[in-house]
Order: structure tokens, then sequence, then C-alpha cells
């Protein structure tokens, strides 16, 4: 199956066989389109579609075309992602290393110095990654084919801070599970410069009107008001919405720190009028499995739909919401030092990020363009 770069938020699907399986599997993607003059299948750019394409053809082998790989790396992530988890774990000898007990000595090891199930997950994803292309014995096994392995990685394309996710992965396996504290220092690739993707507040206000769902409609109102992160939004309890004091406690976030930040009169009573009707009764928002707390993808999706229906063309995702929040409390003149400890920043020079794509000072500067006349002459 040959994937292919559309634009920046479709891609093409070109199926190799048109038969009734093939047309069950792309139809239960939501969004597709299929484009008669280029005879292929149009999916949405997004979590949901690539990961119903991805469900869809479990057994298939993707090819992408060299603009897709280039335009949309983290396509290249997620099939990597799908490979690892397919892949046949062979036996410890062809891994050198890596076995059961490795992988639990390393959670072991993650766990008591107090990383963050998230971080456990994508160390321990890493690492195996790395042994399942690794060829050779335990001999091969050392800093030179960890370099090699990120280099491979920079180029199928994949991001930078992807590149050094696994080097850092890799160098905490060294260092707590194989106890070689003295391995090399390890050429990282340069962190890249993004600004943060921002909705304007018409959008916003179009985004939070589009959705009828009172509890899609109150994890929204969290998420922009509150500057949350989603994995914080998610994990809310009842009790962390505290009206008197319009303040919202988030409970170790990231770096695992508790924090305070804004809760507005607007987006309380949002969440009051779905507490009525959902009663939630530990997790503000809870999920499908009993005692368990709504999941971030299931977030993301609420975000996704609710973007559509605002119509919407941005390529954001819900923690979008987060940078709007700041970047509008920035153009409204607050101090920067106030927006580090409502985000739960450690360093002020990440919130700094927000100044580079503020409007407040760039508004104020007329084009020279726009200063000339007689240009329709």
């Amino acid at each position: 199956m040959n994937l292919l770069y559309r634009d920046e938020k479709t891609i093409g699907v070109r199926l190799e066989r048109h038969g009734v399986k093939e047309r069950e599997g792309i139809r239960s993607i939501p969004g597709r389109k299929w484009v008669p003059d280029e005879k292929i299948w149009a999916i949405p750019y997004s979590i949901s579609a690539v990961e119903s394409l991805l469900e869809a053809y479990r057994s298939c082998k993707f090819e992408c075309d060299e603009r897709l790989n280039k335009e949309l790396p983290y396509i290249l992530e997620w099939l990597d992602r799908r490979d690892a988890q397919a892949k046949v774990v062979p036996s410890s000898s062809e891994r050198g290393e890596w076995n059961s007990d490795q992988r639990q000595e390393m959670r072991d090891a993650l766990v008591a110095r107090g990383y963050s199930s998230k971080t456990i997950k994508a160390y321990i994803s890493q690492t195996e990654r790395f042994f399942a292309g690794l060829q050779g014995t335990e001999e091969s096994i050392n800093d030179a084919a960890v370099q090699k392995y990120a280099l491979v990685l920079l180029e199928k394309g994949l991001s930078h801070a992807y590149v050094n996710q696994a080097i850092s992965a890799l160098k905490f396996y060294f260092r707590h599970v194989l106890k070689q504290p003295k391995s090399a220092a390890y050429v990282r690739p340069k962190k890249e410069s993004k600004l943060p993707d921002v909705l304007s507040l018409n959008e916003v206000m179009r985004l939070l009107k589009a959705v009828k769902n009172l509890k899609h409609k109150a994890i929204l109102y969290l998420t922009y008001t509150s500057g949350l992160r989603v994995s914080e939004v998610v994990r809310l309890r009842l009790e962390d919405c505290d009206r008197e004091r319009k303040v919202l406690k988030v409970r170790q976030g990231k770096g695992r720190k508790d924090r305070q930040t804004l809760l507005s009169e607007a987006a309380f009573a949002v969440v009051e009028q779905y507490i009525g009707v959902g009663q939630p009764a530990d997790w503000l928002f809870p999920g499908q499995r009993e005692g368990r707390h709504l999941t971030e993808r299931s977030a993301q999706k609420v975000f996704e739909k609710a973007l559509a229906e605002a119509g919407i063309r941005k390529q954001v995702s819900i923690h979008s919401l987060r940078h709007s929040f700041a970047t509008h409390l920035l153009e409204n003149g607050i101090d920067l030092r106030y927006i580090q400890e409502l985000l739960g920043h450690q360093s002020v020079r990440t919130t700094e990020r927000y100044t580079h794509v503020s409007r407040r000072d760039i508004g104020r500067i007329q084009s020279p363009l726009d200063r000339m006349s007689g240009l329709e002459d």
C-alpha cells in the first residue's frame, strides 16, 4: 500500500487491491474521501485517522513517498511504533542483552528514580526498538552502535526530539542496567526551534461554541482557560476546582510538581452544569473503564472533532489551547513571570517562546508596503 503526500491536512492512500476487505478497511477511516482524478483515497492527517488506517491494515506493508517522509515525519514514527509492536520478539541470544529480565530491571530503575509512567513507557519502547534492529552479539552493544542508530533515525526523517529521546533512553540503559557509567558522550542533533501553534481568540470562541456534549465542552473549557496539558486535564478530580478562590489545583504535573492555576467563572459554570448531569464520582472526567480517568487520546479526539465542527483548518492539537492561553495572556499585558507560574514552567526561558508568536508588539508595526500608495496603478 502506498501513502502519498497531498497537502498539510491530507494523506493519499493508494490500494494495491480493491477487494471487499480492502474497501471495508478504508471505509472504517473517519473523513476518508475518494479522489477519482488521482485514483486514490484521501484521509485526514490526524491521530484518529492514521490510527484507524494502521488498525484496518495491520498486516499490510506501507510505502511512503519521499515528500511524505520529509513533510510529515510523524507518519514514520507511527509506522515505526506499529512495526515494533508487531515484530515477533526473538530469543535473548539473538537480541544481545535485551530480555524480560533486563526489561524489568530497566523499569525498576526508572521507577526508583521517580520517572513518570509516560517516560517509562517511552524509554522502554525506545530501547526495545534499538535492540529489535540490532544485529550481532553482546559485543556490538556499545556507544558506536547507539550513535549509528541515531543517524539512521535522522536519515528516516524522524524529529530531533524523537532522536534525542532515543539517545537518552539508551544512555539510561547503559548506565543503570548494563552498569557502564563511563559511556562516551553522544553527539545529539541540535534541538529544533519551533514556535508554538496558536489559535486566535475568535477561533477559540468558535471551537468552544461548536461543542454540544457537556463533558467534552468542560474538557476544552478547562484546558484553555486554565492552560492545562492534556495529561493534566484528564487527571483532574472533583475536589481540584476551588470556585471561591477561583483556582484550579493541578496535581503532580510535569516534573511531578503540584501547582495552582486560574479557574474562570465561565469554565466553572460549564463544569458545574456537566457535574449535575454526568455525576462523576472521583475523576472529574472518568473513562470507559471503571475507576479510570479519560485517556489523553480520547481528549485529543474530542478536540479534533470540535476543530472540524468549528471549520478551523489549522493543523493543531489540543495542546494548542495551552499555547493559546499563554499567548492571549501575554497579549493582554500579563507579566511573563505570572504566566510562567500558571503554566508550571521550571524556566522562564520556556515561557519566553510565546513572545515570538504574540501579536501585541507585531500589531503596532506597519509593513512598508502598507505605507506605499499608487500600487493599484
